[in-house]
């Protein structure tokens, strides 16, 4: 009898499973590279006065797709006859092939947990996913080299593959439920550095909004001298739409202070513009500042990143309420960094080179960029972080345990009672009023459920008064014990609780006030005489 064995890929083992990883990554990369030929051509179509057939579309198709990746390309068909790179990512037009590849990923491991295939690794998913993506890619380069926008080699061996396996990275870790580091000082920085790189992309976006709102006659005059046909405008539209995130950066980077450049030797920053800019006829660049010295209103610029820091080291000092103020600090620091270190690599994208000589850069600087927003993370959220991990621990008033209560001394009162000078009564409860001053009452009730607290006592009735209005045997507060007086019950000569004469209060039976005592009787009526 024979055994069939079944081969790993018929049986779905973890070669299917990357395989199909691999296919996955190169579905994406056909997909990105599709949605963006099909505009492009459209807009070949649309055009009165084409240029070029539809291989010139479709060349041009794939090298803004390179691009869209951060691969820097090089303009052959330039008025001087020389080369010209072209660096500038239309940042928007990086959504669709990040977000494919980021879908891919996710896609694969999820399928490979819901499925009877053995799941591939993490690593394994996104190196294959990433291979796929790069099969396609390396044929776009190849094909972009005979068009009008070739890529330079270096920007897309290096770039190009960096952008796909983060993304790859990133949809590998949403497929785990977006973990984070189980330190608690490193997740906090995380989710500190995320807020705080929101709030300053959002702050750059309203700088330059408010910057373009102002300069809008000059937007708009550059947007109608750029082309009179209705295609012309709309594919100019797309371009300015495509930018708008770059713009955000930008702003950003103003806020911050370093700025950006306008060419070589040309810098726009919140106290001024220096040099002589080089920014061609653009609608957007119409927003730029205008010459001179800056004023309050670009002054006002620094509150972006001033919020953006405050509210990051806030939620440092929230998470670190329990925290010493050292992993406090280090925390808020290492949010700083993170949130440094991104926004270096979006200035990258963001600028690059237009051309040659002066135009060789164009936007934020990098790590001038990086480092402002440490900077700013060091200087201002770390004592904010500080300050409110402080405000944190601090116990309010109402809050606060009661101080406990001071023994008094002993008294010389016979257990059960009260005195007017308020010491304690039975079972440390608090002293009770008595019906004189000076006097001392009997308790209302000497059994074990009589209740405890401050309770109102009265003299008993049964006693007469005298002339003077006072009760039987109670003396005036002034004259004191007279030398009659029992000392432990202060005055009521005869008066005994259990009803015999040789009773003293520290005997070996329990007390009334000692638990397990029985309850005392009442005592008796006494006669008028």
């Amino acid at each position: 009898m024979t055994h069939v064995t079944e081969h790993p890929l018929v049986r779905g083992g973890r070669s299917a499973a990357l395989a199909t990883a691999c296919v996955r990554g190169g579905v994406a990369a056909g997909l990105g590279l599709g949605a963006l030929a099909v505009l492009v051509v459209a807009a070949w179509i649309s055009s009165p006065y084409p240029d070029s057939g539809p291989g010139g579309a479709l060349h041009l198709a794939a090298g803004l797709w390179l691009l869209a990746h951060g691969v820097d390309l090089v303009r052959t068909d330039t008025l001087s006859g020389l080369p010209a790179p072209l660096g500038v990512v239309p940042m928007l037009l990086a959504v669709l092939p990040v977000w494919l590849v980021h879908r891919a990923a996710r896609d694969t491991l999820d399928a490979a947990d819901g499925g009877d295939r053995r799941p591939p690794s993490a690593l394994g998913a996104v190196g294959a996913v990433a291979g796929g993506y790069l099969l396609v890619a390396a044929a776009v380069v190849v094909y972009a080299e005979s068009g009008p926008l070739p890529v330079e080699p270096l920007s897309a061996g290096l770039w190009l593959p960096a952008v796909v396996a983060g993304a790859a990275g990133a949809g590998a870790w949403t497929a785990f439920g977006r973990p984070l580091p189980e330190q608690r000082q490193a997740a906090a920085a995380l989710r500190a550095a995320g807020l705080g790189l929101v709030t300053l992309l959002g702050g750059g976006a309203v700088v330059a909004a408010v910057s373009l709102a102002w300069h809008a006659g000059e937007a708009q005059a550059a947007y109608a001298a750029l082309t009179g046909e209705w295609s012309g405008r709309v594919a100019v539209l797309l371009l300015v739409l495509a930018l708008l995130p770059n713009m955000a950066v930008w702003g950003a980077a103003y806020g911050l202070g370093p700025g950006f450049t306008l060419g070589t030797g040309a810098f726009a920053t919140p106290l001024g513009l220096v040099g002589d800019p080089a920014a061609p006829p653009f609608p957007l660049l119409a927003a730029l500042p205008d010459d001179g010295r800056g004023g309050w209103m670009h002054g006002a610029a620094a509150a972006v990143p001033f919020v953006a820091v405050m509210l990051q080291g806030g939620r440092v000092g929230r998470s670190a309420r329990t925290w010493t103020a050292r992993d406090t600090a280090l925390t808020a620091l290492g949010a700083a960094w993170g949130c440094g270190a991104v926004v270096a690599v979006l200035s990258a994208a963001a600028g690059g080179a237009l051309g040659t000589a002066r135009l060789s850069a164009f936007g934020p600087v990098w790590w001038q960029t990086g480092a402002a927003t440490v900077l700013w993370g060091a200087c201002v959220g770390v004592p904010v972080a500080l300050g409110v991990r402080a405000w944190g621990r601090r116990v309010p008033r109402s809050k606060r345990p009661p101080e406990p209560a001071v023994a008094s001394a002993p008294s010389a009162v016979a257990p059960g009672f009260s005195v007017a000078s308020g010491g304690p009564g039975p079972s440390g409860s608090a002293a009770r009023p008595v019906a004189a001053a000076g006097s001392v009452t009997p308790p209302a009730s000497s059994g074990p459920s009589a209740p405890e607290g401050p309770v109102a006592e009265k003299a008993p009735e049964s006693l007469p008064a005298d002339p003077a209005g006072r009760t039987a045997g109670a003396k005036p507060a002034a004259a004191g014990p007279g030398p009659d007086d029992d000392p432990p019950y202060g005055g009521y000569d005869d008066y005994d609780p259990y009803g015999d004469s040789a009773f003293e209060p520290y005997d070996y039976l329990p007390a009334a006030w000692e638990p397990g005592a029985p309850p005392a009787p009442p005592p008796p009526p006494r006669s008028a005489d």
